[in-house]
């Protein structure tokens, strides 16, 4: 009795749950089918124009001056002036004073030059006139001994002459150095320029040979610009061009106080010989006025040391497609061929 309890209970759950899952098969309906749509891709399309097309190479190069002079005292005394503008960052004009050292001294060597050239001069007179008697007398006592020797140049006083010229060149060559000394002791700007530091300054005892400033000019900038081998077919750097002052264009850009500041000029010259390591030439850019001091053509000063991007105006290339640099993979672009379908082309860059 209690063994058939046992299986008839475990068969009825199992017979229950098979009529539940045939009456939830049953109940289920079968999903709809669709068929599956291929989403329409949108892409843009540019025209292609074939036409010239200007080459520009960049580079970048930090501003230096042309320039660079160490200025330094040819004679010794104590400065008793200098220049308002002779200070750091101090403008000049050519020919102005910079510099005027105490010239007392030079003064009175120059006085004392001037004195031995007069008492030189006298003494050719002297001697001058002493040859004069000398021939006179020589001649007069030909005539009382009837001789026809002829007369030494020492009884004529001829060395004595000679000596006596000799000693007023000597005197003249001392008074043209006692001049220069004199003249050395006003230090004159060389060229239109600034101060780039000062080594001196007023109330300084200074010895011949003791710098005094370090200025450079600033009439022309120059950029120096390294160009791979690869960028120079595409630029003209025939020697004769750039003598000639025919060099290709530059545009300079840098960020002034986050402003984006722009300056012109041109190539003048190759440094000639590739670098070792990096293995590029040096291209010379010029930028005259950078300072703006006389025609006041930029709008911020191309100031020396600023670190400044360059656009080499290049070759015009004639027959090109001038096309987006996005559309390139690898050296395929993408074109609209028959029945607006996609098609690569393999192009040339």
């Amino acid at each position: 009795m209690l063994m058939s309890q046992k299986f008839t209970l475990p068969s009825a759950i199992l017979g229950v749950s098979l009529l539940v899952a045939a009456w939830l098969y049953f109940q289920e309906k079968p999903p709809r089918t669709s068929e599956i749509e291929r989403p329409t891709m949108l892409v843009d399309v540019v025209q292609a124009q074939v036409g010239s097309a200007q080459i520009a190479v960049a580079a970048q190069g930090s501003v230096i001056p042309r320039t660079q002079t160490t200025m330094i005292s040819e004679v010794t005394g104590l400065i008793i002036e200098v220049s308002p503008a002779f200070v750091a960052g101090g403008f000049f004009r050519k020919g102005d004073v910079l510099v005027r050292i105490d010239d007392r001294n030079y003064r009175a060597e120059l006085k004392r030059a001037e004195a031995v050239v007069a008492a030189a001069e006298t003494t050719i007179d002297r001697e001058t006139g002493l040859a004069e008697f000398a021939r006179g007398d020589w001649e007069r006592a030909k005539k009382l001994l009837n001789s026809s020797k002829a007369a030494s140049d020492l009884a004529l006083r001829k060395p004595q002459l000679a000596e006596a010229y000799a000693q007023l060149e000597f005197a003249k060559a001392d008074l043209e150095k006692r001049l220069g000394d004199l003249d050395r002791t006003v230090i004159l700007a060389p060229y239109d320029g600034m101060v780039r530091e000062k080594l001196a300054d007023l109330g300084q005892f200074v010895n011949a040979g003791s710098p005094v400033a370090s200025t450079f000019s600033v009439d022309v900038a120059e950029i120096r610009l390294p160009l791979p081998d690869r960028e120079l077919p595409f630029l003209d750097l025939d020697d004769l061009n750039l003598k000639e002052g025919n060099g290709p264009k530059v545009s300079f850009m840098a960020l002034i106080g986050g402003v984006s500041q722009t300056w012109t000029g041109r190539i003048v010259r190759t440094e000639g010989v590739f670098d070792e390591q990096s293995r590029v030439i040096y291209v010379v850019a010029q930028v005259v006025d950078p300072y703006n001091q006389e025609k006041k053509k930029w709008s911020q000063p191309l100031r020396f040391g600023t670190f400044v991007e360059a656009s080499i105006e290049g070759q015009i290339l004639e027959d090109v497609i001038r096309l987006p640099r996005s559309v390139l993979r690898g050296d395929l672009v993408w074109t609209v061929g028959a029945s607006d379908t996609l098609q690569p082309v393999s192009v040339e860059v």
